[in-house]
């Protein structure tokens, strides 16, 4: 009985010895089990899924971006529980030990640590539960104000939620357990009384590690700089990345010895007290802080690249709406200008006749019609062979540049979206995306070789912005020629280029109506009735697809995306955030009770107070801000495919990007300085105790 009551006790005592390491641990892992109760919760609750009608993907969004938001913060949560476990076993080694010298067996210590766990687990995983019933309806609001949409009523409880959270974190402690069992398995107690002070050899220079880290990283960064399209930032974001994950741990744990034994070779800035001290102790345990390094520098990527993505896309997402659906109602038609093969009552399409239908059925309905834009348009792709060369082979050993989406417009149109006139002669063009003086079109049949000539256009104008605005994930080459003659005559070319899958012509309407969205969403029911009736486009020609869109459809849907990938970035930022300043608390932590001994002796044998407080300080600013300095780094390479990546959304507004990727830092780096502030006191504390 007596022996049943001290294990607890044991326990009990052991975790209030070492609160300063539990209680950061307890409130991280109360946080993560949190997180992941309300994401899994609202991706149950029955008041986001029965939306109001008219809201026909908000639970899809809800539940994707939850979804997607529980397997990233679980996966990070293991990780990062495993590291802290880690520090917290190596502190707690001399004091197992002596548990094993005075009498305990391994079974009797497995014991303790048995029930150690179940005490970390009742606050750490209930209050966790706890907490994620208290503030679910408050990321509830929040989430659904980010997407734009109605806030389900009442308080949702998921029972299947708590307990998916719960087994999953019990099996997260229970693997923790087990690696702390083993270690003290295979140790011997005098290892465990004396793992706490045992040092670290010097690391050698290790040319290979340092190699492959510098040709990771190069490979990453260029990777990352030389994409051009959205689908290639699809297709090799990931191995970018896991470039950039390989070559940050090398560069920590070889480059890093690389340097400081260089800058130990350098008399006139080693053979200084502060730094002295500081490149020694950093050369002698950098095997420790090179993943511990590696980690925090990676998760400071990892927190920007997040916030100031999605904050982008959200910010962006008004611009993106605007280029999409210019007219509060849009209408699209595609039609060929002439009759294809074996194509029975052809007429010319009517755009005139079009347009007074469209406007005359809202009119009809008894809304105003306030203003009218029209636009017209041909787009195909091509295969680029080097900038301002392109072959409509799309698929030809020389088009080594990749498949391109040509869009033709005429200068009317060109002037009706931004104001500004191009006078064009005839021949002339202006041109988006391209570079050099010249625009030059191959008319290659596509797949046979078949040459049938080619088409030149002097480029007179390099437009900075896209005027034609065409959601395609391809490059995007936009082409300004002076009428529809002109516009007629490559319609023809590269009809004949594709004889079996030639591109139709666009035209587009856009009308600003005087309704509100419900009257609008209204309208656009009564126009899915009134084409059932084959009559309502007579008159207009032959044409091949028509289509209607509601600006305040595209807006909620594009919001919802945005919103979800904002409200994910910011709630997964936080996490990594948290787990980023503890990482560096324990780090701050460990350092300082390794670093004690050695400045006591220091001091012993000379040195003053002050030099020891300076030499601390130059060794902290060391290790700490390196991390921050290579993320930036990081950043600075990856901008350009996030840009890219965000092409894929619509958005294509780089001074926005640049923003919000500066705005992001800026925060993160005033929250950096702050944590740097607050751990470097403990550290301070620790060593001058």
């Amino acid at each position: 009985m007596r022996n049943s009551s001290l294990y607890p006790r044991l326990a009990m005592q052991s975790i209030r010895n070492n609160r300063r390491f539990y209680i950061p641990y307890i409130l991280a892992l109360l946080g993560d089990v949190a997180a992941i109760y309300i994401m899994s919760a609202l991706c149950r609750d029955p008041g986001v899924k029965n939306m109001t009608p008219g809201r026909p993907n908000g639970y899809m969004y809800v539940q994707i971006f939850m979804n997607i938001g529980q397997v990233i913060a679980f996966l990070f949560s293991a990780i990062f529980v495993l590291y802290i476990n880690g520090f917290l076993m190596k502190q707690r080694k001399k004091e197992l030990g002596l548990y094993n010298i005075l009498g305990m067996g391994k079974g009797h210590i497995a014991v303790v640590l048995t029930i150690e766990t179940v005490i970390i687990a009742v606050p750490g995983i209930g209050g966790g539960i706890v907490t994620g019933l208290i503030f679910h309806k408050l990321v509830s609001l929040i989430l659904h104000q980010m997407l734009g949409m109605p806030v389900p009523l009442g308080f949702y409880i998921s029972w299947n939620g708590m307990a998916w959270t719960a087994g999953m974190f019990l099996l997260l402690l229970g693997v923790t357990l087990l690696v702390n069992l083993n270690k003290v398995r295979v140790s011997r107690p005098i290892e465990l009384l004396h793992g706490g002070s045992v040092g670290e050899r010097e690391p050698r220079t290790r040319w290979f590690m340092t190699l492959l880290g510098i040709v990771s990283l190069g490979w990453g960064y260029y990777i990352a700089v030389t994409t051009r399209t959205g689908v290639d930032a699809i297709v090799t974001y990931f191995l970018a990345v896991g470039l950039v994950i390989i070559g940050t741990y090398c560069l920590f744990t070889a480059v890093s010895i690389f340097v400081l034994k260089a800058l130990r070779r350098n008399r006139g800035f080693y053979y200084r007290t502060s730094h002295f001290i500081g490149v020694s102790g950093m050369l002698y345990r950098m095997k420790q802080n090179a993943v511990g390094l590696a980690n925090i520098c990676i998760l400071c990527t990892m927190v920007m690249v997040m916030l100031s993505g999605t904050l982008s896309l959200y910010l962006g997402t008004a611009d993106a709406v605007n280029e999409q659906y210019p007219g509060d109602i849009n209408v699209s038609v595609s039609y060929f200008p002439v009759p294809l093969a074996g194509e029975e009552n052809w007429e010319p399409f009517d755009p005139d006749a079009m347009l007074a239908v469209q406007t005359g059925f809202v009119e009809d309905q008894g809304y105003r019609v306030e203003n009218v834009r029209t636009s017209c348009r041909l787009g195909f792709g091509a295969g680029k062979i080097v900038d301002g060369v392109y072959t409509t082979d799309r698929f030809n050993d020389a088009a080594k540049g990749g498949v391109v989406m040509m869009t033709f417009i005429t200068e009317d149109n060109y002037t009706a979206v931004t104001g500004e006139t191009l006078d064009l002669a005839p021949g002339e063009a202006a041109a988006y995306g391209v570079r050099g003086d010249t625009l030059t079109i191959r008319w290659t049949v596509d797949t046979a070789g078949t040459e049938l000539g080619e088409s030149s256009f002097p480029i007179v104008k390099h437009l900075s912005r896209n005027p034609a605005f065409d959601p395609q994930i391809t490059e995007l080459v936009t082409v300004v020629v002076p009428d529809d003659a002109a516009i007629n005559d490559i319609w023809a070319r590269q009809a004949e280029a594709y004889p079996d899958d030639c591109s139709s012509m666009w035209w587009y309407a856009y009308l600003d109506v005087d309704a509100a969205e419900e009257e609008l969403e209204e309208l656009q029911t009564r126009h899915y009735d009134a084409i059932a009736d084959g009559s309502f486009y007579e008159g207009t020609g032959s044409w091949k697809t028509s289509s209607w869109s509601l600006r305040s459809e595209g807006e909620t849907n594009a919001y919802g995306l945005a919103g979800g990938f904002l409200f994910l970035g910011l709630f997964l930022g936080f996490i990594f955030l948290l787990a980023t300043v503890l990482m560096i608390y324990y780090k701050q932590i460990s350092e300082g009770y390794e670093d004690k001994d050695r400045f006591e002796i220091m001091q012993k044998v000379g040195l003053s107070r002050g030099e020891v407080r300076r030499s601390i300080h130059s060794q902290i600013l060391m290790v700490f801000f390196l991390p921050i300095v290579v993320a930036s780094v990081h950043i600075l390479f990856d901008f350009n495919m996030v840009e890219k990546l965000l092409t894929l959304f619509y958005i294509h507004n780089t001074t926005l990007t640049a923003l919000c990727t500066l705005s992001t830092a800026a925060v993160f780096f005033v929250a950096y300085g702050v944590v740097y502030l607050l751990t470097a006191r403990t550290y301070y504390r620790i060593v001058e105790r």
